[in-house]
């Protein structure tokens, strides 16, 4: 899935269900590893480019 894909929540959602999954591991599963984080980075850019969408309108709104 591309970030182009996901909501914000989706790719919230993501995050933090992958930070409790680490959290809660023992020992780090390093077979899955990478998916996570290729996940994890999917999202991330995801919910920046949301924010950062959000951020340009309200400029835009509120300039002057």
């Amino acid at each position: 899935m591309t970030n182009e894909n996901l909501s914000f929540k989706e790719g919230y959602d993501i995050l933090k269900r992958n930070a409790e999954l680490l959290e809660d591991q023992q020992e780090p599963d390093i077979d899955n590893l990478m998916k996570l984080v290729e996940d994890s980075m999917t999202a991330y850019k995801a919910c920046k480019s949301r924010v950062e969408a959000v951020q340009q309108a309200l400029n835009e709104t509120f300039k002057d």
